[in-house]
């Protein structure tokens, strides 16, 4: 932990160009609202504290946070408004104060320790991390004289040789506690929105450094285009370490990961494949294509889809097969057991090297309750059959094709619930002549 360093992430903007009744910063990249991200961030950088600063309707901000604090920040007048609710939670007198935002997810743990540790080996109170844009038109510029910044000049206010520094501000910064708490009070508002900005701070400052990082960590999104965008810049990371960590994605442009799938080595991972929240993937996987998978784990060796749907609570024991369109839920199978095709199965325990036939399906819930099924090792099931939940096929049991089973069968015993088959000889026969005529 670092004892002295405190940091404050800034959420109480309402986000309006998102059109949305959700707080911008609460909108989801790779299943993870994008101020979660901010806060794994702040969390890998060991600090004392973390607060999140949010405007007075924003709960839902505040219980996503919890065990961190926030701070109330009571009307929106501006980032130095923020900063000075957020310091009034922080009761430290002394240490670093990095101010984050809530709409800045893709800032990485090493770009800031490096802006952090440049901080804490200079004399400077106050250091502001900038960024060399591509466009910068609409950025703050950052003016600055050798290593030191001096002021940081709005696109509005700026003269046309001003324009052309590409220099600009992220509006991530580092500062000392003790001056910045100084420094905030002498900050004005004359301007047309009669907010106070951190961008006054470098002028007040006893003196002010920068840091510089790529612009594509400081994006942020205020619409849904440039959320978009931000989920593209995530999922590329993710498929990049995936295959960095010994993972082949055919297709990495057409996978989707979660921002907490863990893939092991030697898994293959074929086109079109989603993963939703709360997956484990073990080693020597194979995951087939059009797949989806959710809170599930897939141990090594099995192999899934294609076009498999795996629903929450799944467990795949080690060499087991799930093939083109089975839906999985709540459900183990086990260690070289095959569901191969068009099956559902769901609230089921299956042992060991047992084989359920094409078109099966458990029926687990009563339009009340949903009911458990267990079958066991080496058990056999007939291709279309219905198992009644609950109910138990014991190891070795064979389940004749198209039987509906509404009672547990015995071990090593055949069970078949279907009407016996009938023959009407020459019907065919007739029946198409008197259609005929």
């Amino acid at each position: 932990m670092t004892n002295n360093l405190h940091i404050l992430i800034l959420a109480a903007g309402q986000g309006t160009r998102m059109k949305s009744a959700r707080p911008k910063v609460m909108h989801e990249l790779a299943g993870l609202p994008m101020v979660g991200h901010v806060i794994k961030t702040a969390e890998s950088l060991k600090p004392h504290c973390i607060t999140v600063v949010v405007s007075p309707k924003q709960e839902e901000i505040a219980t996503f946070a919890k065990p961190h604090k926030t701070a109330v920040q009571k009307k929106q007048l501006g980032t130095a408004d923020a900063v000075k609710a957020g310091l009034a939670e922080i009761k430290a007198k002394t240490g670093k104060l990095l101010v984050l935002y809530g709409d800045g997810p893709l800032y990485t743990k090493q770009t800031l320790s490096k802006f952090l540790n440049t901080f804490e080996k200079s004399d400077a109170g106050l250091s502001f991390l900038g960024m060399h844009a591509k466009d910068p038109t609409g950025y703050g510029r950052m003016v600055t004289e050798g290593k030191e910044l001096t002021k940081i000049v709005e696109e509005k206010d700026a003269s046309t040789l001003v324009k052309k520094i590409d220099l600009c501000w992220t509006g991530v910064m580092c500062a000392d506690i003790k001056k910045v708490r100084d420094w905030l009070p002498k900050i004005k508002n004359n301007n047309a929105a009669k907010e106070y900005y951190l961008t006054s701070l470098p002028e007040i400052a006893d003196k002010t450094i920068y840091s510089v990082c790529s612009e594509e960590e400081s994006l942020g999104a205020n619409t849904r285009n440039e959320l978009a965008v931000l989920e593209a810049k995530i999922q590329e990371r993710l498929r990049s370490q995936a295959m960095t960590n010994g993972a082949t994605l055919i297709d990495p442009t057409s996978v989707t990961f979660s921002h907490d799938t863990k893939i092991g080595q030697d898994v293959v991972i074929e086109p079109n494949v989603f993963f939703g929240a709360g997956v484990v993937i073990d080693d020597n996987v194979h995951i087939k294509g059009f797949s989806h998978i959710e809170q599930a784990h897939v141990k090594s060796g099995a192999v899934v889809g294609p076009y498999a749907r795996l629903r929450p609570g799944t467990v795949l024991e080690q060499d087991s097969k799930i093939g083109n369109f089975v839906e999985v839920k709540n459900t183990t199978i086990g260690k070289g057991s095959k569901v191969n095709h068009l099956s559902y199965i769901g609230d089921t325990k299956v042992g060991s090297d047992s084989n359920i036939g094409a078109g099966t399906i458990t029926c687990n819930y009563d339009g009340f309750d949903k009911h458990k099924s267990t079958i066991g090792d080496g058990v056999f099931v007939g291709s279309n059959s219905t198992l009644i939940s609950p109910i138990t096929l014991s190891d070795g049991s064979y389940i004749a094709a198209g039987s509906v089973i509404t009672n547990d069968v015995s071990k090593d015993s055949l069970a078949f619930g279907r009407s016996r088959q009938a023959e009407k000889k020459g019907w065919a026969k007739t029946y198409r002549q008197s259609k005929k005529k």
